[in-house]
């Protein structure tokens, strides 16, 4: 698709502009997504100035100029989006008719606009009657209604077009994991997944785009879970399709590859379900209704209900209440909740019911009476009535808080994961019995939790988050004790502890999710929601490291500093083991060196940014570092995939593995960049340093890895030349 304003369109709220002029736009198609909102706002900013000069004739030259300037700015814009439109419509014949036809409304509006609005058919306003802009102001606004219309017609068929590479992206990366599932070889394997690999990352580049451009927040949060679950999911089919392959008869390990490619599979269609909309993916009904939400709507109701004293929906109030009451059962049938919050709990549940039936009594007493004193009382009752259930609401956030702080911090030491990978390779079947057991316990307390987090998580974005970490701990744990199960039946195979590995690593990465997650709960429970999206740039460096201090006022400076600092100083470790590899390759100026040499230098820059020092000093320069080292990333995860073609199938598939975790760190980074130019939202920095931490560590690696195994192609090809030689010569 060519380059243009045009990534996205459809359904939540259509563009709308009126003014005093009596100007009105309603195009009466919907907007789903930023991209083509920001494309029609200007054009309606346009118009509406306009239309809104006052009508007087008596016009100075400079206004009239000015009108004249909007009008052609107007006619200009059109003809340059029309070639857009007309480009995508060549490119796409089964949407050419309707994108021409209305790529045509647009050019006619367009220069009709400009046409009354030309300086040059007013000087000869009295002579031939020509109509202007001052003259037949409808016909400016019929005008600006077509080209409104049409445009916003041409985005939304554009759009369809990125809807279809979606989907067509989705069915190739579909048609391979179909082939990948069924593949007996090793050799066919490598080069499928290749394939593979090449697939989902154009997969992610669109569905990144997508998700970036939706205008509507659950189906965001939808969108980001789904590419989650199948950017971890890559990394957990390549190990666990390798174990198979390794160890064909083992049912264990086909049971843990079934389980990989079942959830990718419904990843993929819940994509397809958020962009083409053809179901309701992830919606909520009202059996599944958070307390939270349940509470917001009741309290809403109750208001409504005091505004119109006749309003029939005073029987739907206990109800509410009622299946509000069944959820917070959660909270009190919970083993894990203590004593003294079930008896809290227990006793604000019956003061809320109490309450209600005292606010309805009192309501229906107004009805009849309708006094001062009638409706004094009634606001009395609707305050009590609120103030139970923000306490009840106040509990139950602090019990699930609690209850998350312990069990993390309980397992922050994965004392079970160690057991049974230990377990696995010593070959202890009844040791495993013992460890599975136990992190099918650990499982069950981090579901509970999830489910209660759930609960008081305050946004339906948070929600939908909270029910995904619910759904990865279910299913991560009984694959990992399928893995461990491989690696305990076969306890030499390199590949079943790899597999393992990476399950646990999966399972980690999702306790360390809820972590953070813990903290977003937490910022919109105490009304600081908004507070990362208020900084527009970074403050300039100083010195003793100011310019990082913590923006969160329950955290004081120093500690924050400390942080960051410690952060900085494993970044500088890690450029001087990226710096020692790379000496090992001595005079040999390849690309892979080129492009690990430029990350260590980068790396080092943002080091000294932690110490206030260096060549970044703004958020500006800070984005387009971001910027410039995820292209290095990329750029260098290309040369290897180009050296990995020289190797044998099982050195290839290690550089694989390598390269598979940096590539969705680089897209990540360049995610953040791009969210943050468009929505000017605060960089946060120690987030930033940890990514690339993340990303230098694998560089590392995999400078470690390329110099073995291009000695190995080396020495075998010296090999291969000397026997040859001896052949030779022989003959």
């Amino acid at each position: 698709m060519a380059a243009s304003p045009v990534s996205g369109g459809g359904g939540a709220g259509a563009v709308h502009s009126c003014n005093a002029s009596g100007f009105a736009f309603d195009s009466g198609l919907e907007i789903r997504t930023r991209s083509v909102e920001q494309t029609l706002l200007p054009l309606v900013s346009q118009i509406t100035t306009l239309i809104n000069h006052k009508d007087n004739t008596k016009k100075s030259d400079k206004t009239l100029q000015a009108i004249q300037r909007v009008g052609q700015a107007v006619n200009l814009a059109v003809g340059r989006f029309v070639k857009v439109g007309e480009a995508i419509a060549n490119e796409n014949w089964d949407l050419k008719e309707e994108i021409n036809i209305a790529c045509i409304e647009a050019k006619q509006a367009g220069e009709t606009i400009a046409a009354l609005t030309d300086v040059a058919r007013w000087n000869h306003l009295d002579s031939d009657g020509q109509s202007t802009i001052l003259t037949d102001k409808t016909g400016v606004v019929q005008a600006a209604r077509l080209l409104l219309s049409s445009v916003t017609k041409v985005l939304l068929l554009a759009d369809r077009v990125v809807i279809k590479q979606i989907v067509t992206s989705r069915n190739k990366v579909l048609a391979t994991m179909e082939r990948l599932e069924k593949v007996n070889s090793f050799q066919e394997f490598v080069q499928i997944f290749s394939q593979f690999g090449n697939e989902m990352v154009e997969f992610a580049h669109l569905t990144g785009d997508r998700q970036n451009d939706l205008k509507d927040e659950k189906k965001k949060a939808r969108m980001a879970v789904a590419r989650a679950v199948l950017e971890k999911g890559t990394m957990m089919l390549l190990t666990a399709s390798k174990t198979c392959l390794r160890h064909p008869s083992c049912d264990s390990a086909h049971k843990n590859k079934e389980g990989v490619f079942d959830r990718m599979r419904v990843a993929l269609d819940k994509v397809i379900e958020i962009v083409t909309e053809c179901k309701q993916s992830g919606g909520t009904d009202s059996s599944s209704i958070s307390i939270f939400t349940g509470i917001k709507e009741l309290k809403l109701n109750i208001e409504a209900l005091r505004e119109n004293l006749y309003f029939e929906s005073k029987e739907n109030l206990s109800a509410a209440l009622e299946v509000i009451l069944e959820r917070v059962e959660d909270f009190t049938d919970s083993a894990y909740t203590s004593h003294e919050h079930r008896e809290r709990i227990l006793e604000l549940s019956t003061q809320a019911r109490t309450e209600l039936q005292q606010f309805v009594s009192v309501w229906m007493q107004a009805q009849s009476r309708k006094t001062k004193s009638a409706a004094e009382e009634l606001e009395l009752t609707v305050l009590k009535v609120s103030h139970g259930l923000n306490e009840l609401r106040k509990e139950l956030h602090h019990t699930a808080m609690q209850l998350a702080a312990d069990l993390l911090k309980f397992h922050a030491d994965h004392v079970v994961l160690k057991a049974l990978k230990l377990t696995g390779v010593e070959g202890n079947l009844e040791a495993l019995a013992e460890y599975a057991c136990k992190l099918s316990e650990q499982k069950e307390q981090l579901v509970e939790m999830c489910r209660l987090l759930r609960h008081v998580s305050g946004t339906e974005p948070l929600e939908i988050t909270c029910m995904h970490a619910e759904e990865t701990f279910q299913v991560t744990g009984q694959q990992i004790i399928s893995a461990a199960e491989t690696l305990t039946l076969h306890p030499s195979s390199k590949i079943a502890k790899e597999n393992l590995d990476v399950f646990c690593e999966a399972w980690e990465s999702q306790i360390s999710d809820v972590a953070a997650l813990l903290r977003e709960i937490s910022d919109v429970f105490g009304g600081r929601r908004g507070e990362k999206y208020d900084h527009l740039s970074l403050p300039k460096p100083m010195k003793n490291n100011a310019n990082l201090k913590s923006l969160k006022p329950d955290k004081p400076d120093s500690e924050e500093q400390a942080k960051t600092a410690k952060l900085g100083l494993t970044l500088a470790l890690l450029t001087s083991d990226a710096d020692r590899e790379l000496e090992k390759w001595g005079d040999q100026e390849t690309e892979i060196v080129r492009h690990g040499r430029n990350m260590s230098r980068m790396a080092y820059s943002l080091y000294l940014f932690t110490r206030g020092e260096g060549p970044l000093k703004t958020s500006q320069d800070l984005i387009h570092f971001l910027e410039v080292f995820a292209a290095e990333g990329l750029k260098l995860t290309s040369n290897v995939q180009s050296f990995s073609k020289q190797l044998k199938d099982d050195d290839k598939l290690m550089l694989l593995l390598e390269i598979n975790k940096l590539i969705p760190l680089c897209h990540q980074l360049q995610t953040i960049t791009k969210t943050s130019l468009q929505n000017k939202v605060f960089l946060k920095v120690d987030k930033c340093i940890t990514k690339i931490r993340s990303m230098m560590a694998l560089v590392v690696q995999l400078l470690s890895l390329c110099y073995k195994l291009l000695k190995k192609v080396e020495n075998n090809q010296w090999v291969s030349t000397a026997n040859k030689d001896t052949m030779d010569g022989k003959t």
